[in-house]
């Protein structure tokens, strides 16, 4: 097999194995509306075998950044559908990234709404809003009854993604946010049947996934973690925790047959996510990080090598809507402008060019 051949992953059907990773842009707005140049945006990439959206809040308290999307309001919904519709006009297929900010948040972000977590630990750093940079609040230690409500919430997350018209979800269980704060050992002290051991402490995204698999079919569903990663104060030290933790999570969905589990880590070959990703019994997307760039080589490799069966690509994505085709023929390929990632607005966003104009 090579990078350029098709792949099926459960119930999604792929023309050829690069992944768009999930990319925070933050151009929608107060609404969390998906506007125009968000529909432009993912259309333009819709050669690329899976696009994973950005990642979506599935309540309005889970809203991590400004200008991030939701799947909550009908009129998100009807945002979401205009961009299915005009990938799939192009032949494309796209899952929408469920993700709830836990305390990787603030008031001034979500509306004046609570700041969450398992614990009332707060993240040491700031949070970027609407009114500056503020230090991150010591966030409210949800309740075992909470717990269960964030189950519906992503739960009703991906029905409302399906009825958009969407090829599926991927459940973000990674980079800090919500379900990787229960992972954690640094993040999650409880002492419920949410926290303590790993079994425990896997247990809120096992639940999770498990809902949202009997929601709307195991095969349209993604996991995504990052073991090891060692951010916003999720931290992972001990490898045999991180093989306890992870693999009581992967042993017990395993049964349910998922389309893909994407595993963020700096060594995608290396023995930690290749023995997660026998635990699962599922595809591996791999993506190898954020401190290097994935490059050409580096995905036909990992492709090549059965390392895994998807590469999930960021920021030469950014900068090359149609980087499938620049790869298949060696093209050169442009340069993201970091500086606007972030940015309002369509520069940096939508103007990069294509090999081929129209």
């Amino acid at each position: 097999m090579d990078l350029f051949s098709p792949v099926t992953l459960g119930d999604l059907e792929l023309a050829n194995r690069v992944a768009m990773a999930p990319l925070t842009r933050m151009r929608s707005g107060d609404s969390g509306v998906p506007g125009d140049i968000v529909v432009e945006h993912y259309a333009q990439r819709a050669s690329i075998g899976l696009i994973v959206t950005e990642g979506t809040y599935p309540n309005a308290e889970s809203q991590a950044f400004v200008g991030q999307p939701g799947i909550v309001t009908d009129e998100q919904v009807a945002g979401w559908r205009r961009v299915a519709e005009a990938v799939h006009a192009r032949g494309g297929r796209i899952v929408v990234q469920v993700m709830h900010g836990g305390r990787v948040t603030h008031p001034d972000t979500n509306g004046g709404r609570r700041v969450v977590a398992p614990s009332a630990i707060a993240i040491d750093g700031v949070a970027r809003t609407s009114t500056g940079k503020h230090p991150y609040p010591v966030p409210h230690a949800l309740t075992a009854g909470e717990v269960r409500d964030v189950v519906a919430d992503f739960r009703r997350a991906a029905e409302r993604a399906v009825e958009a018209g969407l090829d599926g979800v991927e459940i973000h269980g990674a980079n800090g946010y919500l379900l990787h704060e229960f992972l954690a050992p640094s993040s999650n002290v409880r002492d419920d049947e949410y926290g303590g051991s790993p079994e425990n402490r896997a247990r809120l995204a096992a639940e999770v996934v498990t809902a949202v698999a009997d929601a709307i079919g195991a095969g349209r569903v993604g996991l995504r973690i990052s073991p090891e990663h060692g951010i916003q104060d999720a931290l992972e030290p001990d490898r045999d925790d991180v093989l306890a933790t992870y693999g009581a999570l992967l042993d017990r969905l395993r049964p349910l047959g998922l389309a893909y589990l994407s595993v963020l880590h700096r060594e995608p070959a290396g023995d930690l996510v290749q023995e997660l990703r026998r635990r699962s019994g599922t595809h591996l997307m791999a993506n190898s990080g954020f401190s290097t760039v994935t490059t050409r080589d580096e995905a036909v490799a990992l492709i090549e090598a059965a390392h895994a069966d998807v590469v999930a690509v960021g920021r030469p994505v950014i900068a090359n809507p149609d980087l499938v085709e620049r790869w298949a023929g060696e093209h050169p390929e442009n340069e993201p402008r970091t500086s606007l990632f972030y940015a309002p607005g369509a520069e940096g966003y939508t103007d990069y060019p294509a090999l081929r104009a129209g």
